[in-house]
């Protein structure tokens, strides 16, 4: 997904729920990884050219309203379930690789 979300564009920025985000929306035991860990794996991606971590829907609407951003890529599990930011900026929806999230490996 995010080889491309990078062939879209020249610049790619990651946004990631911060610690407490994941653990409001995802339960106690979650995030598996830490905010600094997940933010460190994906700036050794060398698609990546920046992370930002967000702890609202407010804080990622404004990332996106505020820093220009020209299209917001996401997985096609969220079409239709409005994405945060999508007024201002068009919406790619990236086909989901069957069984590679963080809940599907925890599972397994």
């Amino acid at each position: 997904m995010l080889e491309a979300a990078k062939s879209r564009g020249d610049y790619l920025v990651v946004g990631i729920d911060s610690d407490k985000r994941v653990k409001d929306l995802k339960g106690p035991d979650r995030p598996f990884n830490s905010q600094k860990d997940r933010k460190d794996f994906l700036l050794a991606i060398k698609y990546v050219d920046e992370v930002v971590i967000f702890n609202s829907s407010n804080e990622l609407e404004d990332l996106v309203k505020l820093n220009g951003i020209s299209e917001i890529v996401v997985g096609e599990e969220y079409n239709g379930r409005g994405v945060i930011g999508s007024i201002h900026a068009p919406v790619f929806f990236f086909p989901r690789v069957a069984n590679h999230s963080t809940t599907k490996i925890l599972e397994r």
